[in-house]
């Protein structure tokens, strides 16, 4: 007698059961990776944590201001922190935007939510807990805690150790006054600001005080500010055509700043972000302004 054909499709579900009977379990489908998650920041601190977690490959979208390292020039521009758009935004299909406190406008950031992202607004309190906050806030929207927490602890050593220095130091702090002049007419950083705390945190003291903020730059403020030294920024240095066009600038006279501006310490200037951006590399740039004008 000819023997039967079994159907192989059969076959293949009599095994199954076979298996199943003698309690020996079948073999489990993978599950499918976890989506890596899309990250927008706005603000260059924020921007740099993101290279320092090395999470960069997260970023699908960053701000105007995020200017260091420099690939970050290379990732798609929502643009500025304070004029954002909702639809450039979504149009990058972020799960999460880590901003600092004072972005927006307020209706964009509310547009977001509402489209089910996760808006991550950072405190801009001007001291060290902003930056710690930064870092905490890209550690858990890239899913990198412990490699945030690895970095929190290099980088509370870091301002510890500068921290340390500012103290070791025993002279009367200088006057520093912070100009602003990237466009139109200078300004003068009051309380409030970041570059206030900046001048704090390196050993000195801010040569204007009594008001929150900025505000423009004047003959009788220089003269009354009586600045032993001036911070800027390198980008408003070269605005105005280098340090020889600043000190033509004919409040400056009326100053001890300007008395001294041979000296190489009356002048100091540093790039925007670095400076005023809060973010990691805050500690060196605290100890190398309080090096070039409080202690050489």
């Amino acid at each position: 007698m000819a023997p039967t054909r079994v159907n192989p499709h059969r076959r293949a579900l009599l095994r199954a059961t076979a298996t199943l009977a003698a309690g020996t379990a079948l073999p489990a489908f993978a599950a499918a990776p976890p989506r890596a998650p899309r990250l927008v920041t706005v603000g260059g601190g924020i921007t740099e944590v993101v290279y320092a977690l090395g999470a960069q490959d997260l970023l699908v979208g960053t701000d105007t201001t995020s200017l260091y390292p420099a690939a970050a020039l290379d990732t798609p521009k929502v643009g500025y922190l304070r004029q954002l758009s909702a639809e450039g935004l979504l149009a990058l299909r972020p799960d999460t935007v880590i901003a600092p406190g004072d972005a927006g406008p307020p209706v964009v950031l509310d547009q977001l939510r509402s489209a089910g992202v996760t808006v991550d607004l950072i405190e801009s309190s001007h001291d060290w807990g902003e930056v710690r906050r930064k870092v905490q806030a890209v550690g858990r929207a890239a899913s990198t805690a412990r490699a945030a927490q690895n970095l929190l602890v290099a980088l509370d050593a870091q301002w510890d150790q500068a921290l340390r220095r500012v103290r070791a130091h025993a002279g009367p702090p200088p006057r520093v006054l912070f100009v602003l002049a990237h466009g139109g007419s200078p300004m003068v950083a009051g309380e409030a600001t970041a570059a206030h705390a900046l001048i704090g945190f390196a050993g000195a003291r801010n040569a204007v005080s009594g008001f929150r903020g900025y505000r423009p730059m004047t003959a009788e403020a220089m003269a009354a500010a009586a600045p032993d030294a001036i911070l800027t920024t390198t980008q408003g240095l070269d605005a105005i055509g280098g340090e020889a066009a600043f000190w033509r600038r004919p409040e400056l006279p009326l100053t001890p700043a300007w008395r001294r501006r041979d000296s190489g310490r009356a002048l100091v200037h540093l790039d925007a972000l670095e400076l005023l951006g809060f973010g990691p590399r805050l500690p060196r740039v605290v100890g190398e302004l309080h090096q070039r004008l409080v202690a050489a």
